[in-house]
């Protein structure tokens, strides 16, 4: 638990540096919360949870909602908003690709095969075609993604708390064993 908070620590940065930001400021006192920079098992796991989720979330500035998200749910900022980094330039292709794949099968539809362009008419009439699909299988991803993140958090932290618990009691009877045998 020590080793992961100061893992954390030293890529963070510090809660001050950010909230006397007069950027940051104008957003008011909300983000004075002191649970939003804390670092532990639960502010943490929900933030893994949210910025996954959000990561699956197809519109930009997904980085806003997920900022947004954590203050709402009072997880830990600085771990939420760069979760959504898993989707970025190089992997939101295949990633949007698969999810509109399972919205096709969960939908029990037939793929539809259509040419991505970034454009207005694009965006109008060929996305409109495949959006159903495509929003289903993004939802279940984020959705999937965010449950299982929020375990694996948890699941670690756990285990990273039982072996220093174990260290410790290790420790202890080393010293007490030591203590025996040189009086």
């Amino acid at each position: 638990m020590v080793m992961a908070r100061k893992i954390l620590r030293k890529f963070l940065p510090h809660p001050d540096v950010i909230t006397k930001n007069r950027w940051i400021k104008l957003l008011g006192p909300r983000l004075q919360d002191p649970s939003l920079w804390h670092i532990n098992r639960r502010s943490c796991s929900l933030a893994v949870a949210l910025g996954m989720f959000c990561a699956f979330i197809p519109v930009p500035f997904q980085m806003v909602i997920a900022a947004a998200l954590a203050i709402w749910f009072r997880a830990n900022i600085l771990l939420t908003v760069p979760m959504v980094w898993i989707s970025n330039p190089f992997t939101m292709g295949p990633l949007y690709y698969f999810c509109y794949l399972l919205g096709v099968e969960m939908l029990g539809l037939e793929q539809k095969r259509f040419h991505f362009e970034l454009s207005f008419d694009w965006l109008f009439g060929g996305f409109l075609r495949i959006w159903q699909p495509f929003v289903l299988g993004c939802f279940t991803v984020g959705a999937i993604s965010a449950l299982a993140s929020f375990l694996l958090v948890r699941i670690l932290w756990h285990l990273h708390i039982l072996n220093h618990i174990k260290i410790r009691a290790q420790r202890l009877h080393n010293r007490r064993r030591h203590m025996r045998e040189n009086p």
